[in-house]
C-alpha cells in the first residue's frame, strides 16, 4: 500500500493503522476518576451553602435544587467512571502508540514511534494516593501530546522505560 493521511498524520499504510488500542488503563482509575469529580462536587456545593444561609426566603426552591444537585451529583460519581473506563485504552507496538479517551468526546489518536520526540511520566497527589501515573507521549504534532491517563504506577514505569528503547532505537526524525 502506498503512503495516506490518518486524521491527519501522514504515514505508510503498511507500518501504521488507526484501530482500537488493545490495553485498559488500570480499574484503580475508576476511583481516581471518582475522586476527581467528588472534588468539583464539593466545590460546587459551596455556592449552595452559602445561598442557603443567605437567603432569608422559602427553603422549598433550596431543597429542589439540593435535590437536582444530589441527583446530577450521583449520576456523575457514577455513571462517568464507569464510561471512561470502559472507552479509555492504550498501546505501544514496536510501530506506534495508540490511545483512545474521553467519555462524552471520544478521541483515538496514534504516534508513530519516528515521531516520539519525549516521554514523560507524571504523578499529582490524587494519582499517588490511588498508586496511578500518567504517561505523556510528545511528538511534533500540531494535535500536541498524546496523554494516557489512570495508569497502574509499575505499568507506566516499564512503558515509559519501553518507549524510551524503542525511540532510541528508531532512525527517524522525531518531527
Amino acid at each position: 500500500m502506498g503512503d495516506g493521511i490518518v486524521e491527519g498524520v501522514t504515514m505508510t499504510a503498511d507500518v501504521v493503522r488507526l484501530r482500537p488500542p488493545a490495553n485498559r488503563v488500570s480499574p484503580r482509575a475508576l476511583w481516581y476518576w471518582a475522586a476527581r469529580a467528588v472534588v468539583l462536587w464539593v466545590v460546587l456545593l459551596v455556592p449552595q451553602a452559602i445561598w442557603w444561609f443567605a437567603d432569608d426566603g422559602g427553603r422549598a426552591k433550596h431543597l429542589v435544587v439540593a435535590a437536582v444537585w444530589l441527583v446530577l451529583a450521583a449520576v456523575h460519581l457514577v455513571v462517568m467512571p464507569q464510561w471512561r473506563y470502559r472507552v479509555h485504552r492504550w498501546e505501544a507496538t514496536e510501530t506506534a502508540v495508540y490511545t483512545q479517551t474521553g467519555w462524552i468526546s471520544q478521541e483515538r489518536r496514534i504516534a508513530p514511534i519516528s515521531r516520539v520526540q519525549t516521554v514523560d511520566s507524571e504523578r499529582g497527589p490524587i494519582e499517588q494516593l490511588f498508586k496511578l501515573a500518567n504517561v505523556t507521549v510528545t511528538t511534533a504534532s500540531a494535535a500536541g501530546p498524546i496523554k494516557i491517563d489512570g495508569l497502574a504506577k509499575v505499568d507506566a514505569d516499564q512503558l515509559v522505560a519501553d518507549l524510551t528503547e524503542r525511540v532510541g532505537r528508531t532512525t527517524g526524525d522525531a518531527t
